[in-house]
């Protein structure tokens, strides 16, 4: 059988403002708390585990981490109703919505760890 993704797992120094980030922008409750908690969505489960618990498991394991350095990407129903819900929110806006070339309307926003958060539909 091939693998089945069903998740990712994001590590952080404050995973009750990552997790409350992503379960405000998905429309999703927050399982559990710090060291670990988790925003599901259709399809796969988002999960939040503290540096320090990865490291006491694993000593050394996040030495190469760097916040900011990954893209996470959702697909939604519409994009700038939710563009402007969040920018009523305050959540930072890096890219408004725009539709590229090869056909999907996206707009990007910054995570409380600096990660980039694509929110698209085709168009």
């Amino acid at each position: 059988m091939r693998p089945h993704f069903t998740g990712t797992s994001l590590i952080t120094d404050d995973v009750p403002a990552l997790a409350a980030f992503y379960a405000r922008v998905l429309d999703a409750e927050v399982e559990g708390e710090a060291p670990f908690a988790r925003v599901t969505v259709p399809g796969a489960v988002l999960s939040f585990f503290s540096t320090r618990g990865m490291e006491s498991m694993v000593p050394g394991s996040t030495a190469a981490a760097a916040s900011g350095s990954f893209t996470v990407e959702f697909r939604v129903t519409d994009v700038d109703a939710r563009h402007e819900r969040l920018a009523a929110q305050g959540v930072e806006i890096l890219k408004p919505p725009t539709t590229q070339p090869w056909g999907r309307r996206s707009v990007w926003l910054r995570d409380p760890d600096g990660n980039i958060v694509n929110l698209y539909q085709e168009v």
